[in-house]
């Protein structure tokens, strides 16, 4: 209401209209008006000096009617954002909902939270309000510099009405920089502590001169006390909601822990039981297959296949495409060494998307083969293991056929001893005991001997009672060499056989000899030995990659038997060592011109029509020879010439 002017009369019901000045909670300029009203009044009114500090008690009344709404005003404001902050659990809101709260209940242009990293002994912004660029949202305040270091220092609040000139405290440049470009003048700075330590600090700052009245700053020191307890209750959360998560994570891997060693333990159970039912190589091959989700080849020592196995559910043809000696066959040897020496199984190779994990096959002391698995992706440690044992599995299932195999061999062996060793048995015991094994000794009879560097010849000798048909051929390993005792009509069918196999399957070095038709069982011995002295020679003449006769190697191995492979190049570089090197250098084949030559009974027309060239050509050859080597007219010369030709060609590969 308008304060009228007083007068004498009205000075009684003043005391009235005070009170209803009150009551509408009037402005204080209002009681300054009627307090000069009533200041105003003639010396000598009734009543003036009472009035006058009535009207005085009024305002006081009203100043501290005012004071109180202020505090509850700002207490309803603390509480509500104590409510607010006690709510959020989560850490970024927390932070925002912390600063703006400061921001609004002082009025202020802007305001920011820091955090404290004890490891660098700093406080870093970790939420801004009101700020004009990101350089203030990039601060690190020192704990040793600006207001930073009073409240450190003090625990308590600080607050300055012009930041950049006071210098009640060391400054820091760079902050001073970003308070230059942001404008800031008045600083108010609070502690967030808990447990007596200081975990961050809540800033709110003003663009002008301002100084904060005690009740404003007790406002934000309530705030930062309730944010200090927010804050801390919301990374306790965390750290609580973190260690769950992991007490789940932990729970999730030990129930896979626990079904994977379930599905091992089944799995294990699985194989035994084919095991005990004798199931064949290739049904435990396939459950193998089926339980690791892939395909399955087992091998032998010599990296054949010899049985497979796939997943209904696996698509892929890397175990299709697998060769013994193809492209990753250095990759597998490498793996299967590393995995003897760790005992584990090891990845060999990959093939698109495809992986080849191997592991050896052993027993006793003794590598019986191999297996491979052809899988996607990585398996887990429990399929790992489980490979590992079915390994052990089937070895105990290639033992158990070596073993029969062993004794199916046995009289074939014992037999075949029999027949090359120099006291053989009673004739007729021998041939009753071959042909209880399918072999008429009775008949024209032939040995094969067969040396190789790789695999050995007990493998061979394995592989070879394995190709159908073999009912009427004894074969066994004697001394490191593969034996075969036939009808002389077999022969030849054995040696393309043998050569075949050895230079396909094996791409194995090589070197045998076939012997002449034997006509009685009492000339094996000998004809034995004769084939055991001309192995040693074909071995010091290089021979690789043939099988020879034993007609064809009578003259040589008689002649060179004693002799060393340098004394026989020796004697090559001094009979045709001009040729051959022509030959090397030049690409030209005089050396295979000049044996068929020779072959040729020395017959130009002949040698043309078996080589497949003009006349013409070989008498160029023939001349150019001549200069190499000189003239071969004389029968002696021509004799050394085709002998070193024919050692020549024994030796060359295949």
């Amino acid at each position: 209401m308008d304060a009228a002017a007083l007068t004498p009369e009205c000075v009684e019901p003043l005391d009235g209209r005070l009170v209803q000045l009150l009551h509408q909670d009037a402005s204080a300029e209002v009681f300054a008006q009627v307090l000069a009203q009533t200041e105003a009044l003639p010396e000598g009114t009734p009543g003036k000096s009472a009035q006058t500090e009535l009207v005085r008690m009024a305002m006081a009344v009203r100043n501290r009617l005012e004071l109180l709404q202020q505090r509850e005003q700002g207490m309803l404001a603390v509480i509500e954002s104590a409510q607010d902050l006690s709510s959020r659990l989560n850490h970024t809101s927390l932070l925002r909902a912390i600063v703006s709260k400061a921001r609004n209940l002082l009025g202020s242009d802007l305001a920011w939270l820091t955090t404290h990293d004890a490891e660098r002994g700093e406080f870093h912004v970790v939420v801004a309000e009101g700020a004009l660029s990101r350089s203030v949202t990039d601060m690190a305040a020192r704990s040793d510099r600006g207001v930073v270091s009073v409240v450190m220092s003090t625990r308590l609040p600080f607050t300055t009405p012009d930041y950049l000139h006071d210098r009640r405290f060391p400054h820091d440049g760079r902050l001073d920089d970003t308070f230059r470009d942001e404008g800031i003048t008045a600083l108010v700075g609070v502690p967030l502590i808990w447990d007596g330590e200081v975990i961050g600090l809540l800033f709110v700052a003003d663009r002008y001169h301002r100084v904060h009245t005690a009740q404003s700053i007790s406002i934000l020191c309530t705030l930062a006390t309730h944010a200090a307890v927010a804050l801390r209750n919301a990374r306790d959360f965390e750290r609580a909601s973190d260690a769950l998560a992991k007490a789940d994570a932990a729970r999730a891997e030990l129930e896979r822990h626990l079904r994977s060693i379930q599905a091992a333990a089944d799995a294990h159970e699985q194989m035994t039981s084919l095991l005990s039912r004798g199931a064949s190589l290739s049904t435990l091959c396939g459950a193998v297959a089926q339980l690791l989700g892939g395909s399955l080849l087992v091998l032998d020592e010599a990296a054949q296949v010899i049985a497979r196995g796939s997943a209904e559910s696996y698509v892929g043809d890397a175990a299709q495409r697998y060769a013994p000696h193809g492209e990753h066959s250095t990759d597998v040897a490498r793996a299967l060494r590393l995995s003897r020496q760790t005992g584990r199984s090891v990845q060999a190779y990959e093939v698109g998307d495809e992986r080849c994990r191997v592991m050896p096959v052993i027993g006793g002391d003794d590598i019986l083969g191999s297996v491979a698995l052809f899988h996607r992706g990585e398996l887990e440690e429990v399929a790992v293991r489980t490979l590992e044992r079915s390994s052990s599995v089937i070895g105990i299932v290639l033992l158990s056929q070596e073993r029969m195999e062993a004794n199916k061999s046995r009289a074939v062996a014992a037999l075949l001893r029999a027949l090359v060793s120099p006291r053989q048995d009673e004739a007729a015991l021998m041939a009753d005991r071959a042909a209880r094994l399918g072999v008429d000794l009775a008949q024209p009879l032939a040995l094969l001997l067969i040396e190789m560097d790789s695999p050995s010849a007990g493998y061979a000798a394995r592989r070879f009672r394995a190709f159908p048909p073999q009912d009427d051929v004894l074969v066994d390993d004697i001394d490191g060499v593969l034996v075969m005792l036939c009808t002389a009509s077999r022969a030849p069918e054995l040696r393309l056989l043998a050569t075949q196999w050895a230079r396909s399957e094996m791409a194995a070095v090589h070197r045998g000899v076939v012997s002449r038709p034997i006509s009685a069982v009492a000339e094996i011995p000998a004809v034995y030995a004769t084939l055991r002295r001309a192995l040693g020679v074909l071995g010091r003449m290089g021979v690789q990659g043939h099988v020879i006769g034993q007609n064809e190697l009578a003259l040589y191995s008689t002649l060179f038997e004693t002799h060393d492979r340098a004394s026989l190049q020796t004697f090559l570089d001094a009979t045709i060592g001009a040729v051959t090197s022509h030959d090397r250098k030049r690409g030209t084949e005089l050396a295979a011109t000049l044996l068929c030559y020779f072959d040729c009974n020395q017959n130009a027309k002949t040698t043309a029509q078996k080589l497949g060239i003009h006349v013409n050509t070989v008498r160029q050859r023939l001349a150019t020879l001549e200069d190499l080597i000189g003239h071969w007219g004389s029968a002696t010369r021509a004799l050394e010439l085709h002998i070193a030709l024919r050692l020549w060609d024994l030796g060359s590969p295949a």
